[in-house]
């Protein structure tokens, strides 16, 4: 998309006129984003490791969505793929911490050519990219106290009559994560890809700790918004992909790209209700804009799924594309997938590359330290050595039956009775690469699977 399509598209937006020729107030929206947050560890979703309230009221009051999924499982590229309702080879946005190319349009642009105020508080965009996305307001602090002052002086002091999009992301539950926290390590379950070590058991304590503290953001964030805007609200609450963990955040296992999404509107969107339509991030930029009445163009990746919300239709898409493209020096690796109602296929280029993170690589105390128990265990430990040679090595094909294997823990690629699958999955899935042009490009230097002793030069 060139600046010229961008002015072409905002020219012909709808406007949707009342019978007496007056434009009817469109919608206040507020988007209220989690970071690393796996859909899985909420109740709303089978999680049974802590109470989140005010996620179960707001699913209570609106719609859950039971298979939403973000372009790519890492911060700056997910962030712009919703933004941009483009994946990240045409937005320009495909390893951590790259921004969007300056001509591709952006969603605050969008919603202030139909009427709209727009304010962004804490991680919407990702950092490094925030002053490109022009909202009227951006406050970069993220951590929930300053937050939520921020948030309140805003709606406090607003006068604007405009209706107002209002984008609010808090820095939990990432890295790094609090000392101490009020969940039990010896009796939560735990997620069956990870090994059981006492301290991964107090750091998924300690990350479950700031899910819980989001959760309370949440309930004070509804409040102030039914205080001051209009009781004509969309209410969205998302995270930009799962949780950092192995096998999670990075990857294109569900871990890392399924994602909670819930969407309230009172009077518009069924209360209570849930749907099994599979969404992905880059839908959301077209739905908000059908929401607030424009006219959605056919040139984004995303496609509106208001008729959903509107009950409708019980469906959206039949495929899900991600794509991962690394994150710096600490990850250099590529994966492809693409997922159906029930397989998916995971491509990896590359596998002679060393998959690494700031997981393995850091070891911080505020985050991975429990993968020096994962390394020992490996020493003596027969399934202990198979998850870890699983966390660094990936096949070149991975195909998981999710209705059989949720968890994604058996691979079936080249399994004969599945041949057909694998061949249609991936003649797909290598087409999708070639509609994208998408380069498959390697950003840095990787490390090799072979040479580990190279390794120990990239940690910080």
């Amino acid at each position: 998309m060139n600046r010229f399509l961008v002015a072409a598209f905002c020219s012909v937006f709808l406007v949707v006129t009342s019978a007496a020729g007056e434009v009817p107030r469109r919608p206040d929206v507020i988007v209220y984003l989690a970071d690393d947050l796996s859909a899985a560890d909420l109740s709303i979703y089978g999680g049974t490791r802590i109470e989140t309230p005010a996620i179960d009221r707001l699913a209570a009051d609106g719609l859950t969505f039971d298979r939403a999924f973000v372009a790519s499982p890492s911060c700056a590229v997910s962030r712009a793929a919703l933004l941009t309702g483009l994946m990240p080879a045409r937005n320009g946005a495909e390893e951590n911490h790259s921004c969007p190319r300056e001509d591709v349009l952006r969603l605050p642009y969008v919603l202030s050519e139909l009427g709209y105020q727009t304010a962004a508080f804490g991680k919407v965009a990702h950092r490094s990219c925030a002053s490109g996305y022009k909202f009227d307001v951006t406050d970069l602090k993220q951590d929930i106290p300053d937050v939520q002052i921020r948030v309140k002086r805003f709606l406090e002091k607003r006068n604007d009559p405009r209706p107002l999009a209002l984008f609010v992301g808090v820095s939990n539950p990432h890295v790094p994560w609090p000392r101490e926290s009020t969940v039990d390590p010896e009796t939560m379950s735990m997620p069956p890809q990870l090994l059981d070590t006492p301290r991964t058991r107090v750091q998924r304590s300690r990350y479950l700790q700031e899910v819980k503290d989001l959760d309370a953001y949440l309930s004070e964030l509804r409040e102030l918004t039914d205080k001051y805007l209009s009781k004509d609200q969309v209410f969205v609450f998302s995270s930009d992909h799962g949780a950092q963990f192995p096998f999670g955040k990075w990857t294109l296992y569900d871990e890392g790209i399924r994602v909670p999404l819930i969407v309230a509107r009172a009077g518009e969107v069924k209360a209570g209700s849930r749907t099994d339509a599979m969404v992905s991030w880059i839908d959301l930029l077209p739905t908000l804009i059908d929401i607030g009445g424009g006219h959605v163009p056919e040139k984004l990746d995303g496609r509106s799924f208001k008729a959903v919300l509107d009950g409708e239709s019980d469906s959206h898409r039949d495929r899900i594309f991600t794509v991962h493209s690394g994150d710096r020096m600490m990850n250099v690796y590529l994966s492809r997938s693409v997922r159906t109602d029930r397989y998916k296929l995971i491509w990896n280029p590359h596998p002679e590359f060393a998959f690494t993170t700031h997981i393995d690589l850091l070891r911080r105390t505020t985050s991975g330290d429990y993968f020096e128990e994962w390394t020992q265990a490996a020493k003596t430990d027969e399934h202990a050595a198979k998850v870890l040679a699983r966390y660094y090595g990936r096949p070149e094909f991975e195909l998981f039956d999710l209705k059989s294997d949720p968890h994604e823990l058996n691979n079936l690629a080249g399994n004969s009775d599945l041949a057909d699958v694998q061949q249609s999955l991936t003649s797909e899935l290598n087409a999708w690469i070639q509609e994208q042009g998408d380069q498959l490009t390697v950003f840095h230097e990787p490390l090799m699977l072979d040479s580990p002793e190279t390794w120990v030069a990239r940690k910080r």
